[in-house]
């Protein structure tokens, strides 16, 4: 057990023949406590100020291992984000050529479904240009025929 300032100031010496000046070895414990009492309490000033300084460490502490949580969350989450993004776009880009070759498709069919509606059209105006030019040949051969003249020069008679 350590020695308090009390102990030294009451610790009491035999006396001895020829022994030590009695004022002077009180003078000297006397001083032994002021010195010893000034240590004491600056151990425990300082025991004060460890004590504080660990509280702030371990405050510190508990803001970093919670600051180190915080980024792995952060960075998983953003993983997760990278990775569903990631996802995402490819789900866009298989459906976006989903659609790309059904346009595809349609505008096929609907070129060849023009093309066929051309060529029946080019049929259709093909008959009606034989049938037209049949009616006017005939219509010409009827005009050309010797009848008319008959019915013209019988109009004169009358």
């Amino acid at each position: 057990m350590p020695l308090t300032p009390l102990d030294i100031h009451n610790k009491e010496f035999a006396k001895r023949l020829r022994g030590y000046d009695e004022d002077q070895v009180n003078e000297f414990l006397d001083q032994i406590i002021k010195d010893y009492e000034l240590y004491i309490r600056e151990n425990k000033e300082l025991q004060s100020q460890i004590a504080a300084l660990q509280e702030r460490l371990d405050h510190f502490s508990n803001i970093e291992e919670t600051l180190s949580k915080t980024i792995i969350v952060a960075q998983e989450a953003a993983d997760e984000v990278r990775s569903n993004s990631k996802k995402e776009a490819q789900l866009i880009l298989k459906e976006a050529e989903k659609n790309a070759d059904r346009i595809i498709n349609e505008s096929l069919t609907k070129s060849r479904k023009v093309a066929l509606e051309i060529e029946e059209l080019k049929k259709q105006a093909s008959i009606y240009r034989t049938r037209f030019r049949t009616l006017v040949e005939a219509q010409l051969e009827l005009l050309g025929n010797d009848q008319w003249d008959s019915l013209d020069s019988g109009d004169d008679r009358k």
